[in-house]
């Protein structure tokens, strides 16, 4: 499956020692866009994870598998990434701002707005 959506959280990053090594994960909260927004919480794990590309704010395409298991009785969701995407990252660099932001484009004329 596959989703574009907007990261607006990040939870604390997990780590460990399992019998395959040292894993970590890292969950995260991303909005959905339309008339009603969603928020879900997407696992990343282990090589996946890419700090440069979870930046709050960030719009992510993020490919996904959903998986349920049984314990004692009760089903539990993940929602598993296995790719993702930035989609929009405008980042503003001086080169990029308005000419208009710079003093010498500013006239004065005598009002004081």
């Amino acid at each position: 499956m596959k989703i574009i959506a907007k990261l607006t959280q990040m939870l604390p990053l997990q780590t460990g020692l399992g019998k395959n090594g040292q894993w970590r994960k890292q969950d995260i909260i991303v909005e959905t866009d339309g008339q009603y927004p969603k928020n879900i919480c997407i696992s990343i794990w282990g090589d996946n994870i890419n700090e440069n590309q979870l930046i709050i704010g960030n719009q992510l395409s993020i490919d996904f598998d959903v998986e349920s298991r049984e314990f004692n009785g009760k089903w539990y969701t993940d929602v598993k990434a296995w790719k993702i995407d930035l989609v929009d990252n405008i980042t503003v660099t001086e080169s990029m701002k308005s000419d208009f932001t710079s003093a010498e484009h500013i006239e004065d004329d005598g009002l004081p707005f």
